[in-house]
């Protein structure tokens, strides 16, 4: 799962169909809605569009194989790429069964207990 502080992305997906988690950031720990967890699945059958706030964690697991359009509001910033770790048990995203391909990077992320307040959106 990964989030940005200030870009915002939207995703669609035009074929396939993906499982998308998203997990509420905005607010810090102090907030009572941090944490939360939303799921849902897009593409065929379900043409839907997503816009993702900068404060909001995302992951996807394609279903089938996809195509995923996936645009964003700013230009790349590595300083902007933080994350959260898919398989965090305090998060309990009840992902799909099946083959995980997980990058080397957010293999490294953090879970959402040991996030500090100055890598949260306020």
């Amino acid at each position: 799962m990964h989030y940005h502080l200030f870009q915002a992305d939207y995703w669609y997906v035009p074929t396939g169909r993906s499982f998308v988690a998203l997990v509420e950031l905005r607010g810090g720990h102090s907030s009572s809605s941090f944490g939360t967890v939303e799921t849902l699945e897009m593409g065929d059958d379900n043409e839907i569009g997503v816009y993702i706030p900068p404060g909001v964690a995302h992951g996807f697991f394609a279903l089938t194989p996809v195509v995923m359009m996936y645009l964003v509001d700013q230009e790349f910033d590595a300083s902007d790429e933080l994350g959260v770790r898919f398989d965090d048990p305090t998060l309990a995203i009840p992902w799909p069964d099946g083959e995980r391909i997980v990058s080397d990077r957010d293999r490294q992320n953090p879970a959402l207990t040991e996030i500090s307040e100055e890598n949260l959106p306020a």
